[in-house]
């Protein structure tokens, strides 16, 4: 690029600035991208990363279409679509009428989009995939959560349980729902952020898993609370290891029940 056309260049900005209100340092990555590049994701890369160094915050309104189409020199249809791209992954809120604006960061931005992930990206043949990697990741947060929870922890996870006995054996979808909220709260009472941001993914595709051990095994709700309250009740103990090894017993049991599942599911399929 010539001298001449850095200036005009730098002038069209400078305008720009005046329309979006955006400081001009946010928008040093909003150049023009060559035509043999992935058009979308380059846009939707370059914003991400604006967003990543903080230059654009929660609450910004990011420039229109028309502008930043202008900004990267490209089609509104390619600003459109990485804008789409962006929204999918919980970065940008598009609101009709109004704009788009950087969404505020959440637990759920981080655990939507990994859910989506997993979910699309499993067979049908998941439900021991799912098991297996339970196995390996709550035992540990059941020891962490014996040594760290609170006494509002302690209270949530004796609520859970609680609920769980009162839901009636038939009502499949709730049981799935309680027993999930359990193992989801022992996860949350390590009071470390990032373990529930871990599991939370795994464990949402866990309820068909669920309801169709609750349909299919007898009396697994009894071995549920039974399994659930060794783990409770060495968490409030502050046994970490005692939670731990219960934790591995429980999620061995639900192995168990998954593979018994799975084979009665298939001798029907079959008949």
């Amino acid at each position: 690029m010539s001298t001449e056309d850095g200036v005009s260049e730098l002038f069209e900005w400078s305008a720009m600035y005046d329309i979006i209100h955006v400081p001009m340092s946010t928008l040093a990555n909003f150049t023009r991208i060559g035509n043999r590049e992935l058009l979308s994701k380059t846009v939707a890369s370059r914003i991400e990363e604006a967003i990543d160094s903080r230059a654009l915050k929660s609450g910004d309104r990011i420039p229109s279409e028309l502008e930043l189409a202008g900004l990267f020199d490209v089609s509104r249809t390619v600003i459109r679509e990485a804008l789409r791209m962006l929204g999918a992954r919980g970065m940008v809120d598009i609101r009709k009428g109004k704009g788009v604006f950087v969404s505020g960061y959440s637990a759920e931005s981080v655990v939507a989009p990994l859910h989506s992930y997993l979910k699309f990206s499993v067979d049908e043949n998941y439900a021991l995939d799912v098991i297996h990697a339970r196995q390996v990741i709550e035992p540990a947060i059941a020891y962490v959560a014996a040594l760290k929870h609170t006494a509002e922890d302690a209270s949530k996870l004796k609520k859970d349980l609680d609920d769980l006995k009162a839901c009636p054996a038939d009502d499949y979808v709730n049981l799935a729902r309680l027993d999930l909220l359990f193992h989801l709260d022992i996860a949350r009472a390590t009071n470390n952020i990032v373990i529930p941001l871990m599991i939370e993914p795994i464990h949402r595709l866990m309820p068909p898993i669920k309801i169709s051990v609750y349909k299919v095994i007898a009396d697994s709700k009894g071995s549920a609370l039974e399994k659930h309250e060794k783990v409770l009740s060495a968490i409030l103990k502050r046994d970490a290891e005692g939670a731990k090894q219960a934790m591995v017993v429980h999620l061995q049991v639900a192995e168990e029940h998954v593979k018994l599942t799975l084979e009665l599911n298939r001798q029907k399929t079959e008949k």
